[in-house]
């Protein structure tokens, strides 16, 4: 299918009351912080433990995204993660952020690309195509041949679209381009960060009219109500609590009311975690973590952005009203 076959040109006409799809199975991805030391060092041991917990929940892990600092990782380092997940999982499924830093101006490299993708394959992960200067500042339909180049590489594999808010070299693509994602049978979804509802509605719609089965993700963590309307997930905020995020999505399959009041206080901590500057969360997510006893330190990581120590107070109430203070 060629870019435009098929899909409108304008943005589909929405009405998200129709949009509604009770009662259905929803598919999780949580990426995975990745928690530091009051040292500054690496806790391997709690990052292990997270990820095991996050798979037992029903969820499938999501290491070296932007929650587990991938930006600021070595190829060393990368690979070490991908290895302890392998390693953890014992062939339970998780996917990797398949990431080349460049800078802006630097044309798109697939090689650098195809190195990433090969390196998640071999220790068993499916890859999650990072958005590059390179990539996203070519045209619409050279950034559609770029994935379908990597297509020959990844059978399997999930596109990305980062808002600004969150990277320099993120782009969210207009919907011919997106449309040509749609186009490429091993593209089998694509997390979307815009923190638009209108913008994801959009592609659920065109998702719904050209390909059903592939999967919008959305990155939404201002709106993670997004599900309702059909959108799966890849947060970063379900790091937080992945238990209770399968919780509410188990309600939601069951048609139980409670899922709106466990929805609505996820949420909150949503908009208190992923205010301006929208990079502090995962210091967020290390204070909520500790709070749980789920980790030893709230340390994020040396080049990473932080919150003020107010922030735990607010924490600590939210994780009370949750039910989760103090090691559960």
């Amino acid at each position: 299918m060629q870019m435009t076959d098929h899909v409108p040109l304008v943005a589909p006409v929405i009405d998200p009351i129709t949009m509604l799809r009770p009662r259905r199975k929803i598919t999780g991805i949580s990426a995975i912080l990745l928690p530091f030391t009051d040292e500054q060092a690496i806790d391997w041991d709690s990052f292990c433990v997270h990820t095991a917990r996050t798979s037992d929940a029903g969820l499938a892990p999501a290491v070296n995204m932007d929650t587990g600092y991938v930006n600021f990782l070595d190829d060393a380092t990368r690979r070490e993660v991908l290895a302890r997940t392998q390693e953890t999982l014992e062939g339970r499924p998780f996917v990797a952020g398949a990431f080349v830093p460049d800078q802006p101006g630097d044309p798109w490299n697939p090689a650098a690309y195809q190195r990433q993708i090969e390196i998640i394959q071999h220790y068993g992960g499916t890859p999650v195509i990072f958005q590059s200067y390179g990539l996203t500042q070519q045209p619409g339909e050279q950034i559609v041949a770029a994935y379908a180049e990597l297509a020959r590489t990844a059978p399997r594999f999930v596109a990305f679209e980062l808002g600004k808010m969150f990277a320099p070299f993120g782009q969210i693509y207009d919907l011919v381009t997106y449309a040509g994602l749609l186009s490429i049978p091993q593209c089998v979804g694509a997390k979307h960060s815009s923190l638009s509802r209108e913008l994801e509605w959009q592609r659920l719609a065109l998702r719904d009219q050209v390909r059903p089965d592939f999967q919008v993700y959305t990155g939404n963590d201002l709106a993670v109500d997004m599900v309702m309307y059909g959108s799966d997930y890849l947060l970063g905020l379900s790091t937080f609590a992945p238990d209770l995020f399968a919780k509410r999505d188990a309600l939601w399959e069951a048609g139980d009311p409670a899922f709106y009041e466990l929805n609505d206080l996820l949420q909150y901590l949503g908009f208190l975690a992923f205010r301006p500057p929208v990079p502090a969360y995962k210091h967020s997510a290390a204070m909520f973590l500790k709070l749980r006893g789920w980790i030893t330190s709230d340390e994020p990581h040396p080049r990473g952005e932080r919150r003020p120590a107010s922030d735990r107070a607010i924490l600590a109430d939210i994780a009370e009203r949750l039910g989760v203070l103090g090691g559960a």
